[in-house]
């Protein structure tokens, strides 16, 4: 009972609408040819409350509607008449209303990705500009300490995974990390290499 209770009244209201929407219908002067500025004057706020009811937001009905005109104009010359003037607003209302109903779904089923650490442009410029620092002193080792730096801190391999990838004993992969790691400061720090 309360549902027919409810649908009565939404009858009703969609009926007073179009009562109202009907009632301020001009009566064209016959044999005067409409313009777009009529049917604008005349149209518009029947095609709002039109979209009004399916967006639910007034302010964004209002921009539906204008996109409507907007086309209907890029149009004008191959339309019939104003009837058929009226149907093609009252479909790209409807359709544009269905748009920005599935652009808001959308947004609202979006979920950004999980970022860590988020960093502003000026540090991530700033850190790539330290990244090409140690890339560029890196290039400076012989091939064997850029390796053991590579596999240690970018690879993330411990002695014992780098002396295994290398063939080299764990003892030389420490020694090695050791003098690289030196001659790396000395190349940031301005001393150049050795």
């Amino acid at each position: 009972m309360i549902r027919d209770g409810g649908e009565n009244a939404v009858e009703q209201t969609l009926s007073r609408l179009r009562r109202i929407d009907t009632s301020r219908e001009p009566a064209p002067a016959p044999g005067t040819p409409r313009t777009l500025s009529d049917l604008y004057r005349d149209h518009r706020m029947r095609m709002v409350r039109l979209a009004v009811l399916l967006v639910d937001d007034p302010s964004t009905a209002e921009d539906v509607v204008q996109e409507a005109f907007t086309g209907l104009h890029r149009h004008w010359s191959g339309l019939r008449d104003e009837a058929a003037a009226v149907g093609y607003l009252r479909t790209a209302v409807v359709n544009g209303s269905r748009s920005v109903l599935r652009r808001r779904r959308t947004a609202r089923d979006y979920v950004p990705p999980h970022q860590v650490n988020a960093r502003s442009a000026e540090s991530l410029a700033m850190l790539s500009a330290e990244h090409q620092a140690v890339v560029d002193a890196l290039s400076t080792l012989p091939p064997r300490q850029r390796e053991v730096l590579v596999l240690r801190y970018y690879g993330g391999l411990s002695e014992a995974e780098i002396a295994e990838s290398t063939g080299i004993s764990r003892g030389t992969v420490k020694s090695t990390a050791s003098r690289a790691l030196e001659a790396v400061a000395r190349v940031m720090s301005g001393g150049g290499a050795r």
